[in-house]
């Protein structure tokens, strides 16, 4: 009888979500229906899939209202959401910078904070990351003689909260990199390549923070005997496919008189197998490396070796931790 029990997993909307549904695909979970509905058909029939928007998804994790999901560490950091990190799932990585007007002589946003305020004039910035931003502005120098502990005004439709207007971080909610200058004088945005800063004539002069996605639990879930073992699934089968983006799997044949030396002068090969061929003499060799040390292989594999065969793996499981096979 299939179990009544139900683990609540959301997953973010847009670039994110895609790059998600993806590492769940190569960790062998079906996602099916995602392109018609928000709450697409999971492959485990004990997990409720939804899709929200992921400025929404630390909040909804941290309340309970959802057990497990993906989210940036941005909009954890933004939202001071209570959860619990289970997983970097080492995707989407963007950073989060100020910008402004390339025409503008300075360098640095404490250089061009000082610059509006010796003249007594107001600084305003556009970000849709609030609460990041008024941090950031507080920590520079400039700031901290002028201003002390004051807190920069946030300005939404809706509230303004903070006791000084002289430094005004205003919510944007799109189109952010048109702002400058007639608008505001800086903005806070994230960006991959810095290409669409780029394009509006925008230069960057300080990075905020950088970000991945984050696989994220609920704390009370994870004190949950049967939730923590579903989420401890999930995160066994997503690590394994971001591990295995790091690897390789090798295949090498190596005659008997030159194994032992291609052993001991390939520290790379972890505990390899080794294997005797059908021909008398000869024995295969394979072994999980790392990509980066591919390329130092080569000359010794070239000098020792035969017939280097190289798949790139799909999923690779480390069972050790949660498991009872090496007690």
């Amino acid at each position: 009888m299939p179990s009544s029990k139900k683990l609540k997993l959301t997953i973010p909307n847009g670039h994110l979500g895609q790059k998600s549904i993806e590492i769940f695909q190569k960790a062998y979970y079906k996602i099916s229906g995602q392109d018609r509905s928000y709450r697409p058909a999971f492959g485990d029939p004990e997990v409720e899939l939804r899709v929200l928007r992921p400025q929404e998804i630390p909040l909804y994790v941290a309340d309970g209202i959802q057990d497990v999901g993906i989210t940036g560490i941005d909009w954890i950091t933004e939202t001071g959401a209570k959860v619990e990190e289970v997983l970097d799932l080492e995707f989407g990585g963007v950073k989060l910078v100020a910008a402004t007007p390339k025409s503008h002589p300075a360098e640095t946003v404490n250089e061009l904070m000082e610059s509006f305020w010796s003249k007594g004039e107001d600084f305003r910035v556009s970000a849709e990351y609030l609460n990041i931003t008024a941090d950031y502005l507080k920590s520079q120098p400039a700031y901290k003689k002028r201003f002390e502990k004051k807190e920069p005004m946030i300005i939404t439709p809706w509230w303004r909260k903070g006791d000084n207007p002289k430094a005004a971080v205003y919510l944007s909610f799109g189109a952010t990199e048109a702002k400058p200058p007639e608008i505001v004088d800086m903005i806070v945005d994230v960006t991959e390549t810095g290409t669409t800063l780029e394009q509006n004539n925008l230069k960057q002069i300080g990075t905020l923070m950088r970000s991945t996605a984050r696989l994220v639990a609920n704390k009370k879930a994870l004190k949950d005997l049967w939730k923590r073992e579903k989420i401890y699934d999930l995160k066994i089968m997503l690590r394994g496919v971001v591990e295995a983006q790091k690897q390789l799997h090798i295949f090498v044949n190596v005659k008997e008189q030159n194994l032992q030396k291609l052993l001991s002068q390939l520290e790379a090969l972890k505990r390899p197998t080794v294997s005797p061929l059908s021909e008398k003499g000869w024995f295969a060799v394979n072994s999980v490396i790392n990509k980066k040390d591919l390329h130092a292989m080569l000359p010794i594999l070239k000098k020792l070796a035969q017939g280097l065969v190289i798949h790139e793996p799909q999923n690779i499981l480390s069972l050790e931790e949660f498991g009872e096979g090496n007690e």
